[in-house]
């Protein structure tokens, strides 16, 4: 019999829901969208059944949604001195990111390191606004054309920004916003008509969809980064390749769940709160990250003191919990996270992540318990022995 295990990870990815697999399933055997006999013509009625769930998940326009391989081509594309309005050539002369950002945007994308201007926090997480709106302000205007790119909601965290409020300063000094919406989507309502971001970066699979397929939303089409990917005419130019048709499917059987459960973030909010209050009660001296600001529901990251993370995960992992330590894309690496150095903590090398989900059950948050109680119970006898 299989033992039990509970899946804590949502940040890093979330389980194929079940609409997206058979959507993926029916498009297997599609044609080449760009083909225009009878076939390829159902296959393109896929692609553009995909892309406008995708855009009511933002409340965008279908014509505004670029199909990439993910967020981070997503990003390598939108992060790029090099633009254009119609067949005229535009410059953006520099690129201001936050410190805490997800590391594609942290890269600086297509834009040389003495480019990007990187932005700070407060021991909040939230983003240091006074300094955007200096730097911003600073920038010289007449010389070339600026470009912000921050993330809705921080993927360690859950801290979420104040998108309004940087797109105002944003707008007010000029520039172009790019909006990482990869954690907030599905989490938090999303409007790309607001007039706050000019463009969103989208993840299929942290919202059930499939790895290997990702989007950008852009809130009008007059402004377009010159491609990442040339070659043949897909994506009205702004992404050569054929399409990849399950994954895009996929993607928007996702996308349509991912908008009917903004209907149940108490849920996911009960959910985290349950696995912070076990925290609390069996480490008093935990300390939380970011829960002094605006967060997802669905994370908390967290530290036990005297415990490094890798030692806890690895811990929860043979008591059958899947939680991280930080970014899965960072998570390999040795040293603390990034996040939490930006938001002056000396030591983040203890702090781990839980992320819930809809699936989420009582019986993952008591497994959850039940191995923090194991480990807890042996820190306390090794503290005995030592």
């Amino acid at each position: 019999m299989a033992v039990r295990r509970a899946y804590l990870d949502w940040n890093a990815s979330a389980p194929l829901s079940e609409a997206a697999r058979m959507a993926m399933v029916g498009a297997l055997d599609a044609a080449n969208p760009s083909s225009v006999h009878e076939e390829g013509r159902a296959a393109r009625r896929l692609v553009e059944d995909a892309r406008r769930s995708v855009a009511a998940l933002v409340n965008g326009r279908p014509e505004h949604v670029v199909f990439t391989s993910g967020a981070t081509e997503a990003a390598s594309m939108l992060l790029t001195p090099d633009w254009q309005m119609g067949r005229a050539a535009l410059r953006m002369g520099r690129l201001y990111v936050c410190e805490a950002d997800h590391p594609c945007l942290l890269s600086g994308g297509r834009f040389v390191g003495e480019r990007v201007t990187r932005i700070g926090v407060g021991s909040d997480g939230i983003l240091d606004l006074a300094a955007l709106e200096m730097a911003l302000t600073a920038h010289d205007k007449a010389d070339s054309l600026l470009l912000v790119a921050i993330h809705a909601a921080n993927n360690e965290t859950g801290v979420i920004q104040s998108v309004e409020e940087i797109g105002r300063i944003v707008k007010a000094a000029g520039g172009i916003l790019v909006l990482d919406a990869v954690q907030a989507a599905g989490r938090i309502p999303l409007d790309v008509s607001a007039g706050c971001a000019d463009y969103l970066i989208l993840s299929s699979h942290k919202i059930g969809g499939p790895k290997g397929v990702g989007a950008i939303v852009a809130a009008a089409d007059l402004m377009m980064p010159q491609p990442l990917v040339r070659g043949g005419g897909q994506e009205k130019g702004h992404r050569a390749g054929t399409e990849n048709l399950p994954g895009i499917a996929g993607f928007g059987a996702a996308a349509l769940e991912a908008l009917s459960g903004l209907e149940r973030i108490a849920e996911l909010r009960q959910k985290r709160d349950a696995v912070e209050s076990i925290v609390a009660e069996l480490v008093p001296d935990a300390v939380f990250f970011g829960a002094a600001a605006p967060r997802l529901a669905n994370t908390s990251f967290f530290a036990i003191p005297g415990m490094k993370a890798e030692t806890a995960q690895i811990a929860f992992d043979l008591a059958g919990v899947a939680l991280s330590s930080g970014s899965a894309c960072s998570s390999g690496k040795v040293g603390p996270s990034h996040v939490l150095k930006a938001m002056g903590v000396e030591d983040g090398a203890g702090a781990l992540r839980v992320s819930v989900g809809p699936a989420t059950s009582d019986e993952d948050i008591a497994l959850f318990r039940k191995a923090l109680a194991g480990i807890v119970a042996r820190r306390a006898a090794s503290d005995r022995a030592a």
